[in-house]
């Protein structure tokens, strides 16, 4: 149990040091640039397009299932027409060019560093050992070739191992029967991030919201103020260690010491992409 207990922690560690080297792709100012490229007027369409492509021109119930917490009103908007103007291999093109230079630009030499080559080993191997069921997001982006810059393969190792562990927690949400939008009230109530800024970049009606605060008031998981309660504090809890759980895998796999090294590495590069406002993390948990 208590090894178990450190692989589930260390899982957590990894994934609040990597993810900032993926998530910065979606606030680069390299992005309206590429999505404009690609035919696509909004951000989100962008967003939606390019983390879907790798699953291939899907439809929007397939988008509205994996990403699990925009309102399916707001995917269907941009999906399917984005694959009228752009291909999903184009997309993926776009999307890895994007990634590359919002890392050159905010990494500078450490691009080209022996210690890149090594973080970028150290990550791939973890991903290797991701496995694909019940993961369809993904497996969508495990089909990928690998990239060959360094750089690059550090980007889609962390995507890689994101996007797994990311499919773990909607099966943990799912299978204590709550919604997108009840995921984010949730959220919302932690005081992490304000309410409105959830549901506005969710584009959740104030109905559907309400709605939701209700239903979680009624499981005991909200006071009548909105903040958590013992027992919504406990769930919330729990869904996080079950997700940690789900998500050691592939740390397991390549062990503690390569694990403190990669940290090691990708500690600095992450600040880098925090301080640079290119990242914010609270806005994409759920």
């Amino acid at each position: 149990m208590p090894e178990a207990l450190d692989d589930a922690v260390t899982a957590r560690k990894m994934w609040r040091t990597l993810e900032p080297l993926h998530g910065m792709v979606y606030f680069a100012p390299e992005a309206p640039e590429e999505y404009a490229r690609l035919g696509f007027e909004e951000h989100r369409a962008g967003y939606f397009a390019t983390r879907a492509a790798p699953m291939g021109a899907v439809g929007a119930e397939v988008v509205i299932a994996t990403f699990f917490n925009f309102h399916p009103d707001l995917v269907r908007r941009h999906i399917p027409k984005a694959w009228a103007a752009s291909p999903p291999e184009r997309i993926i093109d776009a999307r890895f060019r994007l990634a590359g230079a919002a890392l050159e630009r905010l990494l500078g030499a450490a691009v080209d560093s022996a210690e890149m080559a090594e973080a970028a080993a150290l990550a791939r191997a973890a991903a290797l050992a991701c496995r694909p069921e019940g993961r369809p997001l993904y497996a969508g982006h495990a089909s990928l070739s690998w990239p060959a810059e360094p750089h690059l393969v550090l980007w889609h190792a962390v995507t890689l191992l994101r996007e797994h562990r990311g499919d773990g927690h909607v099966a943990v949400l799912t299978s204590e029967n709550v919604s997108g939008c009840e995921a984010l009230v949730m959220h919302a109530a932690t005081g992490d991030v304000p309410a409105a800024v959830l549901r506005t970049s969710r584009a959740w009606p104030d109905d559907e919201w309400r709605a939701a605060t209700e239903g979680l008031r009624a499981r005991g998981w909200l006071d009548a103020e909105g903040t958590l309660t013992t027992a919504g504090r406990a769930h919330r809890t729990s869904v996080e260690q079950r997700t940690d759980a789900l998500a050691r895998g592939p740390w397991r796999h390549i062990g503690t010491e390569a694990c403190d090294r990669l940290r090691a590495i990708a500690r600095p590069w992450s600040r880098a992409v925090v301080e640079a406002g290119t990242f914010a993390t609270s806005i994409w948990e759920g």
